[in-house]
């Protein structure tokens, strides 16, 4: 061992601890793995009932709001399978730029309805007839929609690959305009090329 004087130990310089670059510290000990995953774990089941499922029902309503505007939108990823596709958007602009004699139906409907009220039977023959020939008339209607956008679909995507859309395309054109989901993307007489 060296001996130290006692000259030596009187001139120790003294330091000072600079707390401006200290950051805090750690102040206790690292933890185990034990701690650190249960500090992770979140129960399966919250112990609030009551709340998890008012908080499921928010998110689902969030979820079927996001899906309803975006159906009505046309956005591809939310429509049914059944609407998916170019062909099908296509057929969708088609009808929604043409005017459909079948859009009237509805409206006819009802006026056929009020015409049953009058106690005359030749108001309510006059009243079914007309209903009887304004269905043959869609129906003929819808016929030639049918073969018009299967030719349209040929010439645009191919004729090998048209798709099976006529029954699609009518029951679209059968419908009122204000009432068709997808809603429609196109004024009318804007048809699509």
């Amino acid at each position: 061992m060296a001996k130290t004087t006692q000259g030596a130990s009187d001139k120790a310089v003294t330091y000072e601890l600079n707390t401006d670059s200290i950051s805090g510290g750690k102040g206790h000990p690292t933890p185990t793995r034990k701690e650190k995953e249960d500090a992770r774990k979140r129960p399966l089941v919250s112990s609030d009932r009551t709340e998890a499922r008012r908080n499921a029902r928010i998110a689902t309503q969030i979820q079927r709001d996001k899906a309803r505007i975006g159906l009505a939108n046309g956005e591809e990823k939310y429509l049914p399978l059944r609407d998916r596709g170019a062909q099908k958007r296509y057929v969708r602009d088609y009808v929604d730029a043409r005017f459909n004699i079948g859009e009237l139906m509805i409206p006819l409907l009802f006026a056929v309805i009020i015409l049953t009220f009058f106690p005359q039977p030749q108001v309510q023959t006059i009243g079914l007839i007309a209903l009887w020939a304004f269905f043959i008339v869609a129906v003929l209607d819808v016929v030639v929609l049918g073969f018009q956008l299967t030719r349209k679909l040929g010439a645009k995507f191919g004729q090998s690959k048209v798709e099976r859309v006529r029954w699609y395309a009518g029951m679209r054109a059968l419908q009122l305009r204000m009432m068709r989901l997808p809603k429609p993307q196109v004024k009318r007489g804007q048809f699509p090329v």
